[in-house]
């Protein structure tokens, strides 16, 4: 999605009447600036207007601080070919969440969540995710495929309960739930590289994983992050044996989900 659009559409939610929209379009829109000036533009010196002193960074791989963030544009500027492709941005409060793929960390496309929280008018922490661009999945859709418009905007805060009460019953606890009560059972469409679309496709891709003696638990979730029709959920748990970080993105619609 172009990054001017998304500029422009953030700019005319913060004429909305209500406050805490106009605070998250706003927080949207200077992190969108944020991006555009540093590491898009490869413009070091920027870095300074959109970033606290303290930026914390939960990115194992850069320390904390504004001149480590620093470092990140100067290294992006340099290979002279990093290239983002922003395709779902939304933000709640203070959070802004950001859905893309990324050329130019190494030699194959990323897809990436991209967690900022922003405070007193600048960037002060940041979490991210990536993995490597996957060829579509057995529904022949990719990871960034699909819907982008976001809506239902007063169902916010029902969106993310309901997202977040699935993860805890379902991923958590694996309670036996009725899954007609969270999902739609007729227009169910999937993005994980390795899952086909519909109940039965995730249903398969869960009795494949059994099969090969890989179990995945989610522990806790440590954040929900909603606006309107899109839910994001970070959580922690494992996959198999190994510590892994999940980033579940949802689309809801009639308060189930319809997309992930």
């Amino acid at each position: 999605m172009n990054l001017k659009t998304l500029l422009a559409s953030a700019a005319i939610l913060t004429t909305l009447p209500f406050a805490s929209f106009a605070d998250s379009a706003s927080n949207k829109a200077l992190v969108l600036e944020a991006l555009e000036n540093t590491l898009l533009a490869g413009d070091v010196d920027a870095v300074d207007q959109y970033f606290a002193t303290d930026i914390i960074q939960h990115n194992p791989m850069f320390a904390n601080g504004i001149e480590a963030q620093k470092g990140v544009v100067g290294f992006l500027a340099g290979s002279g070919n990093f290239k983002a492709d922003y395709l779902r941005v939304i933000a709640d409060d203070d959070l802004v969440a950001v859905h893309a793929r990324y050329e130019g960390f190494g030699p194959t496309p990323v897809i990436g969540f991209d967690v900022f929280r922003v405070e007193n008018g600048k960037i002060a922490e940041h979490w991210d995710n990536l993995i490597e661009e996957q060829s579509v999945n057995p529904s022949g859709r990719s990871q960034v495929d699909g819907a982008t418009e976001i809506t239902d905007r007063d169902l916010t805060e029902e969106n993310k309960a309901k997202v977040e009460d699935f993860l805890t019953r379902a991923l958590m606890n694996h309670e036996q739930i009725d899954f007609s009560q969270y999902i739609n059972t007729t227009n169910y469409l999937q993005h994980n590289p390795q899952v086909a679309d519909g109940l039965d496709g995730f249903g398969a891709f869960m009795a494949e994983m059994a099969k090969q003696g890989i179990s995945m638990d989610y522990t806790e979730v440590h954040q929900v992050i909603g606006e309107g029709n899109f839910v994001l959920a970070l959580s922690e748990g494992t996959l198999g044996e190994a510590a892994t970080a999940f980033c579940d993105l949802f689309r809801l619609e009639g308060g189930l989900i319809v997309e992930h």
